[in-house]
């Protein structure tokens, strides 16, 4: 895929930026309720199947802000080319600050090119169609990470009796308690029409992966009329000004971190109506892997035989820092990435 081509300087400069707002700003998760489906005992067709009403807003769980630089550790172990070039930076003549939790912010959560197979497990259980069909959908992304089901302790765990669609980011599920989801898919079920299996499970698997949310970038966020943005959201979500500024509004410039073109048909971009863009053209999202998504994660995880190629900073996003306390601290996992089983 073809470079954007800047001043390094520059990219170095937009990502002390983005890491010094995303350390000063940083907010609690939203969750965003939605209508329950049927259950996972209900028919297939016919008579009895509820209506599907998709009204979710994904949005990437993030770590406690106390796990954060630990979670970085963990990436660069599993993954040193998650670790950002500080070097570059000072060489470029970039002052970037010296606190870990910084540097923490420019790490990325990639599981890195060699190939791996991660375990799954369901918390709330499922027929086995169902784990089969979901798990069909993970690894739809057909790259050299592979999920299989395992019955209890998965690396990727799974709930549908919660509210919403979310899942961590990248390496960052390893950091989750073991009597915790990693990923949540709210009601899915036997029903579930087989468009939002492809859109919702395979977007939050490209989450897992560690894939952020493609609308994210800068040529389609000025394509929004922020005003728009901020009563549309209010309606439909209840999201206040900074809410809607911190998730729809603040780009991902392209001279910072991202080398492929804004791609508003992406898995993990959102759809965004015509009412809140400038030009009344609404930001199309995506339904499924598109070819873009595909070529990107089969770089950064070739299938086995395939030649790796490292990656650059240039190609990599950090995750938003959480301020939030999901839960105690005295359920915080003892980490040993030597143990790891990932392949």
């Amino acid at each position: 895929m073809a470079r954007h081509e800047t001043d390094p300087r520059d990219a170095l400069r937009r990502i002390a930026q983005i890491a010094n707002t995303a350390l000063k700003d940083a907010e609690d998760q939203v969750t965003v309720s939605i209508e329950r489906r049927d259950t996972d005992d209900a028919p297939a067709t016919g008579e009895g199947v509820g209506r599907f009403v998709p009204e979710s807003v994904c949005i990437p769980k993030s770590l406690p802000r106390r796990l954060v630089q630990r979670a970085a550790r963990t990436a660069v172990q599993i993954n040193p080319v998650n670790a950002p070039l500080l070097a570059q930076a000072a060489s470029a003549g970039v002052p970037l600050p010296s606190h870990p939790a910084f540097i923490s912010v420019l790490t990325s959560k990639y599981w890195g090119p060699q190939t791996r197979r991660l375990t799954v497990s369901f918390m709330d259980g499922g027929s086995p169609a169902l784990r089969s069909r979901i798990l069909s959908h993970m690894n739809a992304w057909s790259t050299g990470v592979t999920f299989v089901e395992t019955r209890q302790d998965g690396q990727v765990r799974i709930a549908r009796s919660a509210s919403g669609y979310w899942s961590y980011l990248g390496t960052d599920i390893l950091h989750i308690p073991r009597n915790r989801q990693t990923m949540n898919l709210q009601g899915f079920s036997m029903n579930t029409p087989e468009s939002e299996y492809r859109r919702v499970v395979r977007h939050e698997l490209g989450h897992t992966l560690g894939f952020p949310h493609e609308h994210m970038r800068q040529a389609l966020v000025d394509r929004i009329d922020p005003e728009k943005a901020y009563e549309y959201f209010q309606r439909t979500q209840g999201w206040d000004r900074q809410m809607v500024d911190q998730q729809v509004l603040t780009s991902l410039d392209e001279a910072s971190l991202m080398s492929t073109p804004p791609d508003q048909t992406s898995i993990m971009c959102y759809q965004l109506p015509g009412e809140i863009t400038k030009d009344g053209q609404p930001i199309l999202g995506g339904l499924d892997i598109n070819a873009t998504d595909a070529t990107f994660a089969q770089r950064i995880y070739p299938k086995p035989g395939a030649p790796s190629k490292a990656m650059t900073l240039g190609e990599y996003l950090p995750a938003a820092v959480a301020d939030d306390e999901e839960w105690p601290e005295s359920e915080d996992v003892a980490l040993d990435v030597s143990d790891l089983q990932l392949t």
